[in-house]
This record gives structure tokens, C-alpha cells and sequence, in this order.
């Protein structure tokens, strides 16, 4: 919920839960990060309030936010009714963000990490937010510089919205793999495919996996220890990879690098929004479902972090290593009866590469992080529809 007014923690709690039994299923909406650049030299550049107050009385405004630092800007698809409605939004608000950046002098870029400016030289925005977790977690919170994409899938009851969040946990590396778009960071070719979440979910508190909860009512009674601990003051303070979220009645998917490709976003996206709901489906009609340890998602999710694409995952009931693209297609396999009612099928597809590894191609081509990243960021922008 950000600088508005807070709910107590019985009060967030409650409206939650109340939230998730009240809701219609399997709306939908995405969020993507964007970095801010110097449009000549490339560097991360401090103007997200500059952005801000430029878009006000634009179509844009209701749907920008700023997220931590002032070389980031974050938009926003709004609730949409079906994924086709969603695909849609995200050219809009793609092409809005880069209108108005275009206005102010401003380049963009989507991609999970800057690949060489300082995160020293990155400014926290100034709101009440955004400061408290800069005095909460400090050099973890300034190290932060990355970027990545969201979605929100709303899921119907309150048990059932947890289950669901179980359910993605076993499937995050899949969904990693797919979306890795980080090997360059700090001047360094890090060797892995997405260097965003080796900093965010290995520095965070309350980040990367999350536990599985067998109902609302074991999920409450640790968000209600951490509230009653100090541990937490604020709902969004856990930072997993996968929530239920507290303000909206909707499962959170945050697992993901942000993506250079729009075809690729939506694609992605449509993923996540068919996952949710296949997941529902299979509850619904008492079809079990996966529910791996931790220690075993974290060995799929090193592979992912790793390799992306380009190596194997294990195949946990089957005890073996299969192609990491073959687990991606099986997915697709999986979801796409339910994907088909809720308008995501026409976007389900697997890249023959992902963003890391075409950046490590170029880079053998070109031989510099930074002709990789020019780039990227600056060839040409098509629409990409449905």
C-alpha cells in the first residue's frame, strides 16, 4: 500500500482475507520496471520525479510509479478482465512510458540489471515508503539496483488463494529460466543468467521461496508473528518470489527479470496468468499438485539463476535432469486448456534463446557488456499485439 494511509495489522488482515472471498477469478494485471538513462552515454540517471510530474494529466498517470530508486520508474497495466485485454495494456503503457520519456530527454530500458553503473550512484526516491526501508535495510536496500516484471493473477477464497501461491513454488525456476535477462552487472560478466535475483532474493529478508502453507489461517499466524516480532510494519515487507498479497486479492508472481522483448513480456506473462489458474482448476477438481521441500526448488533454482535456458532442471519425479526448455513446453502442454478461456494461449511460446543468452552471444560478437546493451537499448521498437 505504499505512503497511503496505513491499516493496522488486524485490519490489512482482515481486509484481505475478505478481499480474497470476495473476488472474481483470474483477472489480471502486470507490472514492469523500467531503468532510466542518460540517453548519451547510457548511465543510470536520477529523474524519476521528472518523469512523475510530467506525466500528470497524461493517460500515463494513473499508471507510473516509482519504485526505490530515481533511476526507476515502474508501470502499471491496471486490472484486466482477460489476458488479450493485458497484452494490449502493455504496448500501451510501453509505448506511453517511452513517449513521455522521449519529451524529457530520457532513455529506457527494460533488462534485469544495468550492466556497469554504481548502485553508490543511485538515489532513493524521498517518500515515507521508500525511506523507512532505506533505514531498515540499508546497504541491502541501496544494493538493489535491478529490475523486473510482475503479475498478479486474482484468485477466489482466501484458502484456496494460498494454495495457489504453493502451487507456483515448485515452478519458479521454470519461470526464471525463461525470463533470465541479467548476466551483466557492476562492469562485471557475471557468468550467470540472471545476476538481479543472485542480489535480490540472496540479500533480502523474507525473499526468494517461501514456505507452503497449508491454509489462510497458518499464512495469517506468521504474518501476525512477524507484525507482533517487529520483524515486519508493513505487508509488503515480505518480498518472496511468489505472495498472496495483502492489498489486492490476487496472487503476486515476482520471480522474473525485466524483459527487453515486449513479444517475450507478454509471452511470459501469459504464462504466469494460465499457471494461476490451471492451479485453481487442479484444487478445484482434486487434482494434487506438486509440493517440493525448499532445499529442492533452491536446487533448480541455482540451475536457473545459472544457466537459464541452456542447461537442464531436475525433473523431481523422475529423479533426472531434463532439458530446461522441454520443462518449459511440458508447462505450456499443461496449461493451455485453461489458457484458451482466459485469451492467454495465442501469447504461450518458449524463445529459442532467452535475453541473457543473446547477450552472451553478442558479446562474442561485439566483445564489450556496453555495445551489448546499446543495443539493446537502442534498436528499434515494434509493436507486438497478440
Amino acid at each position: 500500500m505504499g505512503d497511503e494511509q496505513r491499516l493496522s495489522p488486524d485490519e490489512q488482515i482482515a481486509f484481505a482475507r475478505e478481499g480474497f472471498e470476495s473476488t472474481a477469478d483470474f483477472t489480471v494485471a502486470v507490472e514492469e520496471e523500467f531503468a532510466l538513462l542518460d540517453p548519451e552515454t547510457l548511465e543510470l540517471t536520477n529523474r524519476f520525479e521528472e518523469l512523475q510530474a510530467a506525466s500528470v494529466g497524461t493517460e500515463l498517470e494513473a499508471h507510473l510509479v516509482g519504485e526505490l530508486i530515481a533511476s526507476e520508474v515502474e508501470v502499471k497495466t491496471g486490472r484486466c478482465e482477460h489476458f488479450g485485454e493485458a497484452a494490449e495494456r502493455m504496448v500501451e503503457r510501453r509505448e506511453q512510458l517511452h513517449a513521455l520519456a522521449a519529451k524529457l530527454g530520457l532513455g529506457l530500458a527494460s533488462i534485469g540489471t544495468h550492466p556497469w553503473s554504481r548502485w553508490q550512484d543511485q538515489r532513493i526516491i524521498d517518500t515515507p515508503h521508500y525511506r523507512e526501508n532505506d533505514e531498515l535495510l540499508r546497504y541491502v536496500v541501496w544494493r538493489n539496483n535491478s529490475f523486473g516484471m510482475h503479475v498478479h493473477v486474482a484468485i477466489r477464497g482466501a484458502d484456496r488463494a494460498v494454495r495457489v501461491a504453493n502451487g507456483f513454488r515448485p515452478f519458479l525456476p521454470e519461470l526464471l529460466a525463461l525470463s533470465a535477462s541479467s548476466p551483466f552487472v557492476e562492469g562485471v560478466n557475471t557468468g550467470l543468467h540472471s545476476a538481479r535475483t543472485q542480489i535480490f532474493t540472496r540479500m533480502f529478508p523474507r525473499c526468494g521461496v517461501p514456505d507452503a502453507y497449508a491454509d489462510w489461517a497458518e499464512f495469517e499466524r506468521y504474518v501476525r508473528f512477524l507484525y507482533d516480532t517487529g520483524s515486519i510494519d508493513e505487508h509488503t515487507q515480505m518480498w518472496w518470489s511468489v505472495r498472496p498479497h495483502l492489498a489486492f486479492p490476487t496472487i503476486e508472481v515476482r520471480i522474473c527479470d525485466a524483459q527487453p522483448d515486449l513479444g517475450e513480456a507478454q509471452s511470459l506473462a501469459a504464462l504466469m496468468h494460465a499457471l494461476g489458474a490451471r492451479f485453481a482448476r487442479a484444487l478445484d477438481e482434486g487434482e494434487p499438485l506438486p509440493n517440493l521441500p525448499h532445499r529442492l526448488i533452491e536446487e533448480n533454482m541455482w540451475r536457473a539463476i545459472r544457466y537459464g535456458l541452456t542447461d537442464g532442471l531436475i525433473d523431481f519425479e523422475r529423479g533426472e535432469v531434463v532439458p530446461a526448455r522441454a520443462r518449459i513446453e511440458a508447462l505450456i502442454e499443461w496449461v493451455l486448456p485453461i489458457a484458451e478461456e482466459i485469451g492467454a494461449a495465442p501469447y504461450l511460446s518458449v524463445p529459442g534463446a532467452n535475453s541473457a543468452e543473446r547477450q552472451y552471444a553478442r558479446l562474442e560478437e561485439l566483445g564489450s557488456h556496453r555495445d551489448v546493451f546499446a543495443e539493446l537499448v537502442r534498436r528499434p521498437r515494434e509493436r507486438v499485439g497478440g
